[in-house]
């Protein structure tokens, strides 16, 4: 008779193999060939209704062009994605530089150039044509993905000009956006309520731990209507050791999207799905029942093995979502 902590392993073993392997035959159906001429299916990853997509911030490891974003996206299956506004402002021919730098001390000389890249950035965002967005965004729509969500993470900040605001509003428009997502902040919510119920265009706001039960019983939903959030199931159970499910069905006419990732409970570490304490499946399959159409995206934050990359392991995690609601 077969120990039974080996009939267990054996068994997880025969599952993770059988997972990497229909990951991999889904990769390969949708891989990006670029030489014989060779048509590639348009992807679909909407899953008996649920939306499944990944915030392109998974693919951070690797070369992130919005070209080769959307090579990952496509090997990975998806048809959906949130962007993050790097890859796409870079598309659009952002001036490199930015005005960024980092948190040493810089000379009179450095703040000066620092200054003067800031505000040629502001004088490209207030005048780079739109057209330039739409371009991605077909570039994008022709393969079979679509832009539901574009991140800027900034946006809404103290000292931000209205046109700048403005501007963001408009790159979301461009790209097919319904949504832009950000971190937490009620002071955000307060300036962007307004910008948001104008431009008909959602604000999600992302959570780390920090987000408890009553977060927003609190007023930050109250200064706009299309305010809400970009629930991270994960990280909320890391941070509360409670199931996201009560928040998700108070607040599923206030949610642009969720992020898709399993903790541990007791501010544990990222796990590939299934391997946390997040109810991914009950989540996943509620969704299928309640018929919400707020996309599921992928946030790959688990440490990626050895021997794989960041596209292998998003593949796995759209095959873990692809059964659990088959």
């Amino acid at each position: 008779m077969k120990d039974q902590n080996t009939t267990t392993f054996s068994r997880r073993a025969f599952m993770g193999q059988a997972t990497a392997i229909a990951a991999s035959a889904t990769m390969s159906r949708y891989a990006l060939g670029s030489s014989g001429g060779q048509r590639v299916a348009k992807p679909n990853s909407n899953f008996n209704g649920v939306q499944i997509g990944a915030i392109t911030y998974s693919f951070r490891s690797m070369p992130g062009t919005a070209e080769d974003i959307l090579k990952y996206v496509l090997r990975c299956g998806l048809s959906s994605v949130e962007l993050m506004g790097d890859p796409a402002e870079q598309f659009a021919g952002v001036p490199t530089g930015g005005g960024r730098r980092g948190r040493r001390q810089m000379t009179a000389e450095q703040k000066k150039a620092q200054q003067n890249e800031q505000e040629e950035l502001l004088n490209w965002r207030l005048s780079v044509s739109m057209d330039r967005y739409r371009a991605l965004r077909k570039l994008y729509n022709d393969a079979g993905v679509s832009i539901p969500i574009v991140k800027f993470g900034s946006i809404g900040n103290a000292n931000m000009p209205d046109a700048e605001i403005d501007y963001y509003f408009s790159v979301a428009k461009a790209l097919g956006a319904k949504g832009i997502t950000r971190e937490i902040s009620e002071q955000a919510a307060e300036r962007l309520g307004p910008f948001a119920d104008r431009h008909e265009i959602m604000i999600g706001f992302h959570n780390h731990t920090q987000m408890t039960a009553t977060t927003y019983d609190g007023p930050i939903l109250s200064h706009g209507k299309y305010l809400g959030l970009n629930f991270d199931i994960g990280h909320y159970v890391a941070g509360t050791s409670e199931s996201p499910i009560p928040i998700l069905e108070k607040f599923h006419d206030r949610i642009l999207s969720l992020h898709i990732k399993d903790r541990k409970v007791n501010g544990g570490p990222n796990m590939p799905l299934g391997q946390g304490d997040t109810p991914l499946a009950l989540i996943l399959n509620l969704m299928k029942r309640e018929r919400w159409t707020f996309p599921a995206d992928i946030e790959l934050e688990y440490k990626v093995p050895g021997g794989s990359d960041a596209v292998t392991e998003v593949a796995k995690c759209v095959q873990f979502c692809r059964e659990s609601l088959a």
